[in-house]
């Protein structure tokens, strides 16, 4: 495997010398993407927050901005990742409004019904199980909680299509994919946006 691809595949789960490189960049890099995605967050003032899939933390911290009143849970599969992301967000920590740790999205150790947001940013395309993955999510939330995805491609654009074929175990998934699986793992109410200029899409769902 050449050194670009062993690169490439830190995005799924960093780890080393590359996977801190990978995530030097991930929190400047997935900015813009991200700040458009919070606009389409509801009208909804959340107590309890979960990020999954937190990369170096930027998102998580943005959350604690955003929702002064609210606690933000960040879950990611990779230990490099909580590292970095407990290092962005020490202030909240210090402050008891953050919390970072190791998890896998596809057994989310977290209490059931707890959650009024869930949200996951560049994430899914390596999720193990898109249906079962999307129910643990709705397994944590409360009633009426939503779910924030938001993805860089909506699974038509050349440039991710191309990624998908050198990062092992990623998979870029189409917008009626995602609404399909989020129904039934017993979301409602799934609404999609699309960026006008760009192949970047945003759903919000409520359960």
């Amino acid at each position: 495997m050449s050194i670009l691809k062993k690169f490439f595949n830190q995005t799924r789960k960093p780890e080393g010398v590359l996977g801190k490189l990978m995530l030097r960049g991930m929190n400047s890099g997935h900015a813009k993407l991200a700040d458009w995605g919070f606009a389409h967050l509801p009208s909804i003032q959340p107590l309890q927050i979960v990020d999954l899939g937190c990369g170096a933390g930027r998102n998580a911290g943005e959350l604690l901005k955003t929702y002064p009143s609210a606690h933000v849970t960040a879950v990611d599969y990779s230990a490099l990742s909580v590292e970095k992301a407990r290092e962005y967000n020490k202030n909240g920590i210090d402050a008891g409004r953050c919390t970072v740790q190791q998890g896998d999205v596809s057994n989310l150790r977290l209490p059931e019904e707890s959650f009024d947001l869930a949200t996951a940013f560049e994430t899914v395309y390596f999720w193990p199980g898109l249906e079962h993955c999307f129910s643990e999510v709705a397994k944590i939330l409360k009633p009426e909680g939503c779910f924030l995805i938001c993805n860089e491609s909506d699974g038509l654009d050349a440039t991710s299509k191309r990624f998908e074929k050198i990062i092992e175990g990623m998979k870029v998934y189409k917008v009626e994919e995602l609404e399909a699986a989020l129904r039934k793992a017993g979301f409602s109410d799934v609404s999609v946006d699309h960026h006008g200029k760009k192949p970047w899409i945003c759903v919000v769902a409520r359960k």
